[in-house]
């Protein structure tokens, strides 16, 4: 006669043990870039895991991704991204039958193109990434619309199972309460810039700038992976000479030294800003943190406070 105690007892050592492998086994979330990174960890619960594509260093504009990133996006429940006029090394994938029913595109009117409308090399035929032409996809960068696409987060984790939809709730609330204050707080510590001249690397800081109400006089390339050209320059130029206390934003992402050269001679204080916040913690308040190292970064370009 078989023990039927120790098959028993055997049976719920086995589901002790499966328990935890089920536990593990929790949401998986992808995003292409750290600012959409930090959007997503503003709204998740503790127990959604988040990783990104672009590597701290890298432009999302020309990233290769490795081969253990597509496996990152096979294994992955739903995939954020800004869009295809931004992230243009992700097009022809996430545009094909096997991610585009998964894929969350955060730039309002973007549709994940076609496979058909990409060419072999990943690049849209109609409309590639290009600054100069088109709306800005730097959206992250405006709060108002950092809102919006925490707001669409928030509505594609609600969809998925087993996730706490009260927690995203309160999460997305506490988020917005956050983000007002630090807004308020942010318009009022960059009052002193008001008569400061400020130029950028290229135009992904022009959303930050216009809802702060900051001058921005001048952007020295309209497409990041291009020098610019004679004409652009000399006008660039110009306006530099005639700007009122001008201060020049690089970005760490695009070391080129070229801007050393046409600024050469001119009275101009430099600061570098991140996009991509790189340096910032990913965590709750991640997104607020990065708007107010934003700030800090652009204060830097008061006289008194230039090095």
């Amino acid at each position: 006669m078989p023990d039927t105690s120790r098959a028993s007892i055997a049976m719920l050592g086995l589901a002790a043990l499966l328990s935890p492998l089920s536990a593990l086994a929790g949401t998986n979330v992808v995003t292409s870039i750290k600012p959409v990174e930090l959007l997503v960890k503003a709204v998740a619960t503790d127990d959604i895991e988040v990783t990104s594509l672009v590597p701290a260093g890298s432009s999302p504009h020309n990233y290769t991704m490795r081969p253990s990133q597509r496996q990152a996006l096979e294994k992955s429940d739903v995939i954020f991204w800004v869009g295809p006029e931004m992230e243009t090394f992700l097009s022809r994938l996430l545009g094909g039958d096997e991610f585009r029913e998964r894929t969350v595109s955060l730039m309002h009117g973007d549709e994940v193109p076609k496979t058909n409308d990409i060419d072999e090399h990943g690049h849209e035929n109609d409309h590639g990434h290009d600054h100069g032409a088109g709306e800005d996809p730097h959206i992250w960068l405006d709060p108002v619309l950092a809102l919006e696409m925490a707001t669409d987060i928030h509505q594609a984790l609600s969809q998925l199972k087993n996730v706490d939809t009260q927690a995203l709730d309160a999460n997305l609330a506490r988020f917005k309460k956050t983000l007002l204050e630090a807004e308020e707080d942010i318009q009022h510590r960059l009052e002193p810039l008001a008569n400061i001249s400020l130029f950028a690397y290229h135009d992904a800081f022009t959303r930050y700038a216009g809802h702060f109400n900051l001058t921005l006089d001048g952007i020295l390339t309209l497409n990041p992976e291009l020098s610019p050209g004679a004409r652009h320059i000399a006008e660039v130029q110009d306006k530099l000479r005639k700007a009122n206390q001008p201060c020049l934003l690089t970005e760490p992402q695009f070391n080129r030294q070229w801007w050393r050269s046409i600024t050469e001679g001119l009275d101009i204080t430099f600061s570098t800003w991140d996009p991509l916040a790189t340096d910032i913690e990913s965590d709750q308040d991640g997104y607020v943190n990065f708007l107010q190292g934003i700030a800090d970064n652009a204060l830097a370009c008061l006289p008194e406070k230039a090095q």
